[in-house]
């Protein structure tokens, strides 16, 4: 919940009006995050199934099994809207980084281009912090992704182990895609194919084997480069750190690649039934339709969601700075800071 709203604000970085940005965050994280994080997150637990599958099994009479059939119902029901479409997502993949990377896109077109976007110089700031702030990322990931399996077990370490290799494999595809494409690597290319790769294993990272986690990373490099370059060109807007290209279109990958990932027979750890105690059957078409459903469940609500507040936040305090205050900087003109004495 505090990681979401910064990522969106990447997108229209430079542009927004404080007041606004600060009015927007509760606004997104109450109206749109709570919900897509309950809608894929919550449900009654295992215990809650084991319990009233063991109590079936003990029921005695017919009264009895069809009070605790009707229990188990119950507790199988008492789910979030996507988790009851069968849709897996284990640290964020749809609640995160599609969510966010929607948002952030119809910020950046709702608000508009940065002034001289396209016309003037606006090369990255400094790639020392780049660096050092990818690197971080990195490594808070594991905590991120590792984290999510809620206790120390083989699930927490094969997700840390998915969270490295993917990433790594996705940094080398990105870097070797533009060296390709652009006739030369760069480093902001690689930590940006990092990122891309960090993103796509969120949702995999405890569904996928490692060798289907650098498969995902090698694919989602190539794909988030295409979509941060080519399409960003085509379409023309101006999305300042690329939450779209990389978030959303690394999430949709990575949604749709655990779906492929989990299967037991490419390595993946399949899906526990908790009714029968054992890992269900794998059904590819099945589980597609159900990521898909749980991938165009959060691009609708949050793309349209988001649009509504930013324009509600609009009226209330108007969301672009003035021409001025922006070629100024919002820093020095809006919180009277520099970042640099120079």
């Amino acid at each position: 919940a505090a990681i979401t709203p910064a990522l969106i604000v990447g997108a229209f970085a430079e542009r927004m009006k404080f007041s606004a940005v600060a009015l927007f965050i509760p606004l997104w994280v109450t109206l749109i995050y709570f919900p897509i994080a309950h809608m894929v997150w919550y449900w009654a637990g295992p215990d809650a199934i084991s319990d009233a599958v063991k109590a079936l099994a003990a029921a005695g009479d017919a009264a009895a099994k069809t009070a605790a059939q009707a229990k188990l119902d119950e507790v199988n029901a008492d789910a979030g809207w996507i988790f009851k479409k069968g849709a897996i997502d284990f640290a964020g993949g749809t609640v995160v980084h599609i969510n966010a990377g929607i948002a952030g896109l119809v910020g950046a077109l709702l608000i508009g281009k940065r002034t001289g976007y396209g016309k003037d110089l606006m090369a990255p700031h400094s790639l020392t912090m780049s660096m050092i702030g990818a690197s971080l990322l990195w490594v808070g990931w594991f905590g991120f992704n590792a984290g999510s399996n809620l206790e120390a077990s083989g699930g927490a370490a094969l997700a840390m182990t998915n969270s490295f290799v993917a990433t790594a494999a996705a940094a080398m595809s990105w870097m070797f895609a533009e060296w390709i494409i652009k006739g030369h690597p760069s480093v902001l290319g690689a930590i940006s194919g990092a990122v891309a790769g960090l993103v796509a294993v969120t949702p995999a990272a405890g569904y996928s084997g490692p060798m289907g986690a650098i498969v995902l990373g090698l694919v989602v490099g190539v794909v988030c480069l295409f979509f941060c370059t080519v399409v960003k060109n085509a379409l023309g807007y101006d999305d300042s750190l690329d939450v779209f290209g990389v978030h959303c279109i690394g999430g949709i990958v990575g949604a749709l690649g655990t779906g492929i990932l989990v299967n037991p027979a490419l390595g993946g750890a399949g899906i526990m039934d908790y009714t029968t105690g054992k890992i269900a059957d794998y059904d590819f078409a099945d589980q597609m339709i159900s990521q898909t459903w749980g991938v165009c469940t959060t691009l609708v609500w949050s793309g349209v969601g988001s649009a509504i507040l930013y324009k509600v936040v609009d009226v209330i305090v108007g969301l672009r700075a003035t021409v001025e205050v922006e070629r100024e900087g919002l820093d020095i003109t809006e919180h009277t800071e520099r970042a640099y004495n120079m």
